[in-house]
């Protein structure tokens, strides 16, 4: 305190009141009588327009939070799960004389019939089903309301289910095939019509421009071809290149290129990991000797390209060089066009490869892809199912000696009119039939 020249204690001005901040005396017990009383602050929050601004923006909040819980992935996800199944009947020594329909399922996500740790996998529109083999009921289910299946396949035990996106099939979801738990989860850059390519340990996507490989799981090994955000492009073997067929063995993708400048396809072999994920790491490329190449497999370090117009199925060893051909006799339609996706259909059994051309089942070696034989008039590649190699033919299957493609006997099927191609799948001594969008089972 300070006094004026004339002695008087001098004061602070009083406070002006009104908008500004508002203060109150206070005026402690210990304060001399003689002293002017101290000014506490009081809360800016005391004034109606200042709680209406308050209540208002609590409302903003949780509206907001609101929205966003009920567009977010987790609202619009449906999903259950189950206890382990109990184990399925053994399957039967030989192939039944006749088998009847158990039950039908649409699944029209499925490229193949999965059955994977006793249960049979459904995926059609946005829901993904797990299912008692012998009578199809529900056991679990996963379903994106607001997303559609690109495709589903098996690898690694488990279910991976792809979802298309704004951009393309960029939401994968991994779930185990027992109980439906999700086992891993990504978004990745796979485009429109997609299949999944799988050696055993990587998954491949297959695309036009773009090819992603995640191991199992789901984090992402290789990126082939146009990525979504390139910064170097020299890290990337050709640039402007379009894809074809996609098939993968031994922790190798390769696939079948169509590059400017180029006289003919391409086919390109290159690892399913590198250093980096956008640098790709080529075993070799070579230029093949026509167009509109098809990469029918891959096992091991070697590859077997069909050469339509040559009518050849041509050998390529681990080097990329050629190692032999084979004279290819299919109907100009077998090999018109690239098949859906990317992928040629093909099986694999402990004895051999088997390819379906679109008219006839071929019969490769599993150690170089030499063909064995082949059988005319078959509706896909075969499987094995009670310990012998069965066929899908017109009206049933065809139980083949494996040896030398000989038939054996034949099973009726009734199919209720579907004459197109079937890919089956046996799961104990339930067989899987994949007849376009629908998917039945047989015992």
């Amino acid at each position: 305190m300070s006094e004026r020249p004339d002695g008087a204690p001098e004061h602070d001005p009083a406070p002006a009141y009104g908008d500004e901040d508002v203060l109150t005396p206070s005026e402690p017990e210990n304060t001399p009588k003689h002293q002017a009383p101290a000014l506490a602050r009081r809360s800016p929050w005391n004034r109606r327009r200042d709680k209406l601004i308050a209540a208002a923006i609590v409302i903003v909040v949780a509206a907001a939070g609101l929205v966003v819980a009920v567009t977010s992935d987790s609202a619009a996800t449906d999903r259950s799960t189950a206890a382990p199944p109990p184990a399925l009947p053994k399957a039967p020594a030989a192939v039944p004389g006749s088998l009847t329909e158990l039950w039908q399922a649409r699944s029209g996500a499925t490229p193949v019939p999965v059955g994977e740790a006793n249960t049979v996998v459904t995926a059609d529109g946005s829901a993904v089903d797990g299912r008692d083999p012998l009578t199809g009921q529900v056991r679990w289910h996963y379903t994106r309301t607001n997303l559609s299946l690109c495709t589903a396949g098996a690898a690694w035990g488990r279910v991976n289910a792809v979802f298309s996106k704004t951009l393309g099939c960029s939401e994968v979801t991994q779930l185990d095939p027992a109980t439906g738990r999700i086992t891993a989860q990504r978004n990745g850059d796979a485009e429109l019509g997609t299949q999944l390519v799988s050696d055993g340990s990587h998954v491949t996507t297959t695309g036009k421009k773009l090819l992603n490989t995640w191991r199992d799981d789901l984090v992402k090994d290789m990126e082939y071809g146009q990525v979504a955000a390139m910064v170097n492009h020299d890290k990337q073997p050709r640039v402007g290149c379009t894809y074809g067929t996609v098939a993968a063995a031994a922790s190798k993708i390769g696939v079948i290129e169509r590059c400017p400048g180029d006289p003919a396809d391409r086919l390109t072999v290159y690892k399913a990991k590198a250093e980096h994920e956008d640098e790709p790491q080529t075993t070799y490329s070579v230029v093949v000797a026509g167009k509109r190449a098809r990469l029918v497999a891959m096992s091991g370090d070697y590859a077997a390209v069909a050469l339509p117009d040559q009518k050849l199925l041509v050998i390529y060893g681990p080097d990329g060089t050629q190692r032999t051909a084979y004279p290819l006799d299919l109907p100009a339609g077998d090999l018109a066009q690239d098949p859906p996706g990317g992928v040629e259909q093909t099986t694999r059994t402990a004895e051999a490869l088997y390819w379906f051309t679109g008219s006839k089942t071929i019969a490769l070696s599993r150690d170089d892809l030499a063909p064995r034989w082949s059988l005319d008039g078959t509706r896909g590649p075969g499987v094995t199912y009670a310990s012998q190699l069965v066929v899908p033919i017109k009206g049933g299957l065809a139980v083949l000696n494996e040896a030398n493609g000989s038939t054996i006997r034949t099973v009726g099927v009734d199919r209720r009119g579907y004459t197109g191609p079937v890919r089956l799948t046996a799961l104990g001594p339930v067989l899987l039939e994949q007849r376009g969008d629908l998917l039945a089972a047989l015992r």
